[in-house]
């Protein structure tokens, strides 16, 4: 089942990274440098706001909503799917867009910075395709 939304073109990100996870080598990798639930909102043009969100806790899942089977994120990055988008595409960077007000972060900062490294498997599962 796929996880894009079309008010959200960047939410195909979280299918890419669904399937990178699904390598086990690629999950258990993932795991040990995440460590925790990214969630991830989006907002779009219209102003509505989505959420996916990435476990590299325990399963290695990735779905809609804060988290999975009613876990609670430890970090929330809201930002707009413009953004996310050029993070995605290596066309932005997470800390910069952080300084400039531009991505929000709700939970453990040190853990949040370990998202471009979740989103760089998209990246290069893109690459691939």
């Amino acid at each position: 089942m796929s996880l894009k939304n079309d008010s959200f073109p960047s939410s195909e990100a979280f299918d890419l990274i669904k399937a990178s996870l699904t390598d086990e080598k690629e999950r258990t990798s993932a795991i040990k440098k995440g460590g925790a639930i990214f969630a991830f909102t989006l907002t779009n043009p219209k102003n509505e706001t989505e959420t996916w969100y990435i476990d590299l806790k325990s399963g290695g899942s990735v779905g809609k909503g804060l988290g999975p089977d009613g876990k609670k994120a430890d970090i929330v990055l809201s930002l707009s799917d413009e953004n996310f988008a050029k993070l995605i595409e290596g066309k932005a960077n997470a800390q910069k867009l952080f300084m400039s007000g531009k991505l929000k972060v709700k939970g453990d900062i040190m853990k949040a910075s370990k998202a471009e490294t979740i989103l760089k498997a998209a990246q290069n599962k893109k690459a691939k395709l």
